[in-house]
């Protein structure tokens, strides 16, 4: 292969399988993940670890303390993982999400249209990054003069979101 040919491509199926995250303290991240956010418990290892899936998978998220019980978050400017991204499957199922954050008093880092998708920004309780989304459907994306995709960020009208859930508007945390 000339250094002029592009890399070849990874296969089109690929995803993202799991996250697993060091936490400081499990029963605390059980708290969020699966209180709060209604993950469900899938496997726990004593004390030091757990999984946690949606709708019946394996996990989705594996927890442990392994290397951090009783940790402190990175401090800022250094390197980790920026965000986890949960995908829900629809806007109403997104809704449902934000009646849940405000009702658990999570505060919100910030809340964005992106064009392709609308987001809820948030810290869980170790500090990692969590970003709630769902997706638009693809033909409804912004494109760009020529055809090409064409996000932004925008502020996201979050009593519009639980509007579409038929929610009352809750002031989110």
């Amino acid at each position: 292969m000339s250094d002029a040919s592009p890399p070849p491509s990874i296969h089109p199926e690929t995803r993202i399988g799991h996250v697993h995250l060091k936490v400081a303290d499990l029963e605390r991240s059980l708290r969020f993940y699966c209180g709060v956010l209604g993950f469900e418990l899938t496997q726990k290892f004593g004390s030091e670890a757990a999984f946690i899936s949606a709708g019946g998978y394996h996990h989705h998220i594996g927890l442990n303390t392994w290397e951090s019980a009783g940790g402190s978050p990175p401090p800022p400017g250094s390197t980790g993982l920026y965000h986890v991204a949960i995908l829900y499957p629809t806007r109403a199922a997104l809704a449902e999400a934000l009646r849940r954050l405000a009702a658990a008093k999570v505060p919100l880092d910030g809340a964005s249209d992106h064009g392709v998708s609308e987001a809820l920004y948030l810290r869980d309780p170790d500090g990692n990054g969590v970003e709630l989304y769902w997706d638009r459907p693809k033909a409804e994306w912004p494109k760009g003069p020529n055809g090409e995709l064409s996000m932004y960020t925008r502020r996201l009208d979050l009593n519009g979101l639980l509007a579409a859930q038929g929610a009352p508007p809750v002031r989110a945390a």
